[in-house]
């Protein structure tokens, strides 16, 4: 029997928005509606989005974060570093449980709060009143309730609307290679972590073992389209192979183990955000991957969390597999029978599974094929050039996107960043809108009528779009925006059984919604690089980073659009930005 930890927040109700509408003299009934869409908007209907969605989990909605290689080379061996990062893992894991974990915490003065003194100052302070001492140093704890998700947890597909599974219980790591599932016990019985020695043994027996490429990938199910996958599984449930699907579902996480070496950029995304159908498990919370050269990323499934969660799980897992590692490449691994603490996990497959795993392969290869990833890095200057030109660098970049997106095909059109909203109790995310007069404007100014404007002039027009995306940015972030919050109010009335208002049947509603631009931004020092699939058929996914003296982009697409020749416009766009920048700078 399949069972599930139940996830009720409490809704809570923002009181000087309240207060504004009390001062505005607004009716009773608007602010109770309020309450209740809030109260609503927690407790499902954002679950809901994702879990009724029947597409396929990859390209759709998995994202992937790629590691920076170990600074010690030797270390970024395949063996090692997946022994460091999986104890690294389960170190943050003990952490996590153990309610020990520091607090994620947004510092508007760093210089005050993100402080050693400060640190040990709030310790000593009762937890009743630390949220005090942290407020009066402008320090603000962000939601972080979404993290027992990532471990010991699944996405099961069920007909219609699939379900979120957890089993904080369970001690086993789940480890594929080649398309074959092994499980061992990461944790004792004791609840300590098993030393590190006994999994470097359990890793290199599995490394070491001889099977070949799974003639049937079970890995290629949770590929497909939700509904067919959850009648794939119902008949694996009936076929006999409930325990090893339980296993499968309640394992701590997804190590994957490929057998080739990265090649560059390109066959990296494509490698960590699809593979080959063969070797993920794309339901899992997350699955770890390590190519055969040590190369390693987060693939996770989006349900349950968003980018902000497992990227402070990915910055930990870094900094201590590379501060604090569990072994050196001259460990030697424990003197263990690993044949018999390792179990290979085997599925029983009548011909209706044998036909659907082919079909959901052959499903697989066909899609993946269509899609392309095309690279940029554009090492002119980053951060700290934009910050002292006092324009933000988030800003500046996307207003490239869009003079790329104004040159390649003549328009400016629905453009998605998101923004987290942790700064509420289990909130996830709102939408910025990049997509503006002021970013039109200076589009078209760079593009049509360059020559017409001075860089005086165009340098002003550059700041307002900073100053104005910074304003989105701050809205957004303090749940200003107003996607989510049509959201709310478009499922309050489907929901009582209303007639959907005409707003949402209008053509406009539907083009800001069909998202042709999709960009999402994460920097971090463990990050190498990121990305996603497009969220519409003709669509970029646009992942990108702002790093001290470059920018990156990493942008996927399919047949219906030129990624490659996006990122050359893309290219040419912040070129003539800088040169305005500059120009303005030397011309005094």
């Amino acid at each position: 029997m399949e069972t599930s930890r139940v996830y009720t927040p409490r809704p809570q109700i923002s009181v000087p928005l309240l207060r504004r509408f009390a001062a505005s003299h607004v009716n009773y009934l608007v602010v109770f509606v309020l309450i209740c869409l809030h109260h609503l908007l927690i407790l499902g209907p954002w679950f809901d989005m994702y879990l009724k969605a029947r597409e396929s989990v990859v390209l759709n909605f998995n994202p992937f974060m790629v590691f920076n290689a170990d600074p010690k080379a030797e270390y970024n061996d395949q063996l090692t570093r997946a022994t460091n990062m999986t104890i690294s893992a389960l170190r943050f894991l003990k952490t996590l449980r153990a309610g020990i974990l520091e607090p994620e915490v947004f510092h508007l003065n760093p210089s005050k709060s993100d402080t050693q003194a400060f640190k040990r100052f709030i310790r000593f302070v009762p937890s009743s009143l630390s949220w005090f001492g942290a407020y009066m140093v402008n320090a603000y704890p962000l939601d972080m309730s979404q993290y027992f998700r990532l471990f010991n947890s699944t996405r099961l597909p069920k007909q219609g609307k699939d379900e979120l599974f957890t089993d904080e219980k369970e001690r086993h790591l789940l480890v594929l290679r080649k398309g074959n599932f092994y499980i061992f016990d990461a944790i004792d019985k004791d609840g300590n972590i098993v030393k590190p020695s006994e999994i470097h043994a359990h890793l290199k027996y599995i490394l070491s073992d001889n099977s070949p490429v799974t003639a049937f990938p079970l890995a290629s199910l949770p590929s497909e389209n939700r509904d067919t996958w959850a009648l794939l599984r119902q008949e694996l449930l009936d076929n006999g192979n409930e325990e090893a699907l339980r296993k499968v579902d309640s394992a701590i996480f997804c190590l994957c183990l490929d057998d080739f070496s990265i090649k560059d950029l390109v066959h990296l995304s494509h490698t960590m955000l699809h593979g080959d159908g063969i070797n993920r498990w794309y339901d899992k919370s997350f699955n770890l991957i390590l190519s055969k050269d040590g190369t390693a990323a987060i693939h996770f499934e989006h349900s349950w969390g968003d980018g902000v969660a497992v990227l402070r799980f990915q910055n930990e897992v870094f900094k201590d597999s590379v501060q604090s590692p569990a072994i050196t490449p001259e460990s030697q691994p424990a003197a263990v029978d690993s044949s018999k603490a390792v179990q290979k996990l085997n599925f029983k497959l009548n011909d209706a599974l044998k036909e659907g795993i082919s079909k959901a392969k052959q499903h697989f290869d066909a899609t993946m094929k269509t899609l392309t990833f095309e690279i940029l890095q554009f090492k002119r200057g980053g951060k700290e050039f934009l910050k002292k030109q006092k324009l933000s660098p988030d800003a500046v970049t996307q207003l490239a996107f869009q003079v790329a997106f104004l040159q390649q095909y003549d328009q400016t059109v629905a453009t998605y960043e998101s923004c987290s909203t942790a700064a509420f109790k289990h909130g996830r995310t709102e939408t910025i809108r990049p997509a503006s007069i002021h970013t039109k404007t200076c589009a078209e100014a760079l593009v049509r009528k360059s020559s017409q404007r001075s860089a005086a002039e165009l340098r002003q027009i550059i700041a307002e779009c900073s100053k104005y995306h910074g304003q989105l940015t701050k809205e957004a972030a303090m749940g200003q925006g107003f996607d989510r919050h049509l959201f709310g109010l478009r499922y309050l009335a489907e929901s009582m059984g209303m007639p959907l208002p005409s707003f949402y049947q209008d053509q406009a509603y539907a083009q800001i919604n069909h998202n042709i631009l999709s960009t999402s931004t994460l920097s971090s020092p463990a990050v190498n690089i990121g990305g996603f699939g497009p969220v519409v058929a003709d669509g970029f996914g646009v992942g990108y980073s702002v790093h001290d003296d470059w920018i990156g982009v990493n942008v996927s697409a399919y047949p219906s659009r030129n990624g490659q020749e996006f990122l050359q416009c893309v290219h040419k766009s912040l070129e003539d930005i800088f040169n305005v920048l500059e120009s303005t700078q030397v011309g005094g």
